[in-house]
């Protein structure tokens, strides 16, 4: 199998990086270039990410949630990351003793490099921290070192990136490191120094004295080519259907058929809605002109429609006449359609302003269909109607 590795700094622009490309039986062929210049038929690609941007750390995480989505373990270590959980993709790698190891890394620094490989047709199928490719022995530490820093694997899922250091200092990060698992009895019994060159090999028995633990010299290590089965998937990104490579080509053009369509029906709905709103506008006007005509006195007209039935009603009790939403239309209109119903139906009626509410039994849901339809084919309107209690309540009024 074909493996694709590209080195991906989150801090920096997604446009260039180093990369080796494994095959089988083969040496390993290593580049440096533009994302574009990637070579595209591996049949595995993996991302790995620099020591520094991938914090390792411990927490207690109920079980539950360990298989959860990254935003929900990011909420679980607001604390101690101090950063907002939006900010954070965090994976769950496994347990050590009674808590649980989880992987912290910038969700968009991370996004970014995934959609401008995907952008050139590499699609990552694995995200590995380099820290976990760096090899150990059970027991033993394993740092790699290139002169001035480093980083340090302290278990299977566990480590970090160092400070600074010289030939004859090493880096105080690693002395606390050591100072903690002393407290936890839990002391390596030497640690391996792997360096980038082998110029890079510090003064190891000033070393020994300054840190109390063993170092032995493991030789040269570089995380570009170093090739490890175990170390820990730290994203899975969409799983990619090979069968279907190529798909989107074929169907370019009933693509174009399908958008070109949708474009044109888009484009009739817009006119259709343009002209009716034109249409409801200039009605509304025609209404308001017909309304001021009628009643020049009227300081404003906000619902002419509603206003012109007011009038109208006003009118008709000036005259004497009745008007439809008085109680006497209402209550005969109403009657009629209750006296279809059982007696003592009706509990109780109620009216003012043209609004009547009528309490009755709780009846089936058919049946308070059926009244609600009669109402309205005389010419009522039913609001809301509404179970209180042990009443229902049907408010109508005159359209």
């Amino acid at each position: 199998m074909s493996v694709l590795r590209i080195y991906g700094n989150l801090l920096e622009p997604a446009l260039h990086c180093r990369w080796a490309l494994f095959n089988a039986g083969a040496e390993a062929m290593l580049g440096d270039g533009q994302l574009a210049d990637l070579p595209k038929h591996a049949e595995r690609c993996q991302l790995l990410l620099p020591a520094a941007q991938v914090l390792l750390m411990r927490a207690r995480i109920p079980h539950g949630a360990k298989r959860h989505a990254s935003s929900l373990l990011a909420f679980a270590l607001e604390e101690q990351t101090a950063s907002e959980p939006d900010t954070n993709h965090v994976s769950y790698l496994g347990a050590v003793g009674d808590e649980d190891v989880l992987a912290v890394i910038d969700k968009r620094g991370l996004a970014t490099w995934l959609a401008a490989l995907s952008a050139v047709g590499v699609v990552v199928d694995e995200v590995h921290c380099e820290t976990l490719l760096l090899n150990r022995n059970v027991g033993e530490w394993s740092l790699q070192w290139n002169g001035s820093e480093g980083m340090v694997r302290t278990g299977e899922f566990e480590g970090a990136a160092t400070d600074m250091g010289d030939r004859d200092s090493p880096p105080m990060l690693l002395g606390l490191l050591l100072d903690e698992a002393k407290t936890q009895n839990a002391l390596p019994s030497s640690i391996a120094l792997y360096v980038n060159a082998p110029e890079a090999v510090p003064d190891l028995q000033v070393w020994q004295a300054k840190l109390g633990v063993d170092l032995r010299n493991a030789g040269v290590w570089n995380s570009g080519l170093a090739v490890s089965e175990t170390t820990v998937n730290l994203v899975r990104p969409p799983r990619r259907w090979r069968a279907l490579s190529g798909l989107t080509t074929r169907l370019r053009p009933a693509l174009w058929i399908v958008g070109a369509t949708l474009l044109l029906h888009t484009v009739a709905l817009l006119s259709d809605w343009a002209l009716l709103a034109s249409q409801q506008r200039s009605i509304r006007q025609q209404m308001v002109t017909q309304f001021r005509q009628t009643f020049p006195d009227a300081v404003a007209v906000a619902d002419p429609v509603l206003q012109m039935r007011r009038k109208l009603s006003d009118a008709r009790h000036a005259a004497g006449q009745p008007d439809s939403s008085d109680f006497l239309p209402m209550i005969e209109r109403v009657g009629a359609v209750m006296q279809t119903l059982p007696l003592g139906s009706v509990r109780a009626v109620a009216y003012e302003s043209g609004r009547m509410t009528l309490e009755l039994l709780p009846q089936e849901v058919e049946t308070g269909h059926a009244i609600e339809a009669r109402l309205r084919e005389r010419g009522l309107k039913v609001e809301s109607p509404a179970t209180v209690g042990t009443q229902r309540v049907v408010i109508v009024s005159a359209p």
